[in-house]
């Protein structure tokens, strides 16, 4: 089983349980329409990695998120994540009714940075990812169509969240494909200051 950090704490995730369509500007770069409930699918443990791949069969696209940890049903921490996509075959998939799993649960398709302690608020977080520098994505809690209360109330009218699961709560406006030796930096951010970060260099 796959392990993510918490404080100084390695936990194993059960699953991974995210959320799409959750920003409006998003919606609109996909050329889609607003859904009438919230989009969820899920990520197996498996799909956590620790390296950025520019392909995986086909080429991978990136989508920076908020990510929540779970326990006891509540917000427990915090962190930032990027959920990589088969962008090419997730349309296929969509345009045929079908699930997205084959292009978003595969092996090494979600990465995270460590997690810490959720703020009272979750909706001052926001989020930045840097490409070479250069700010792809920002996006803030308050602009997403389901915040972060809002979406683990729901989730637990219909699911079990155990104890560190992880919830990908959408991504913001953005998102594109990675090519090989891009630098990547993902922020986590309360107001202005930066509360965690990662980086990774695509492969």
């Amino acid at each position: 089983m796959r392990s993510i950090q918490f404080e100084n704490q390695s936990i194993t995730p059960g699953k991974v349980v995210c959320i799409g369509k959750n920003y409006a500007a998003h919606i609109e770069e996909m050329n889609s329409a607003v859904p009438e409930q919230m989009v969820v699918f899920m990520k197996p443990n498996s799909a956590i990695g620790t390296t950025l791949r520019a392909v995986a069969d086909e080429p991978l696209h990136y989508e920076c998120e908020i990510c929540l940890l779970v326990k006891n049903g509540d917000i427990l921490g915090v962190g930032v994540g990027l959920d990589l996509t088969k962008r090419d075959l997730q349309g296929k998939l969509k345009q045929a009714g079908l699930p997205w799993e084959r292009a978003k649960a595969f092996d090494g398709a979600a990465l995270f940075s460590k997690f810490i302690a959720a703020p009272v608020d979750p909706l001052e977080l926001r989020l930045e990812l840097w490409v070479d520098r250069t700010l792809r994505q920002s996006g803030e809690a308050t602009a997403m169509l389901y915040q972060p209360s809002v979406i683990v109330g729901e989730l637990n009218t219909f699911l079990t969240l155990d104890d560190f699961d992880v919830i990908m709560t959408g991504t913001p406006a953005g998102v594109g494909p990675i090519a090989v030796g891009e630098h990547f930096e993902a922020r986590l951010l309360q107001s202005d200051s930066t509360l965690i970060s990662a980086s990774w260099t695509a492969l």
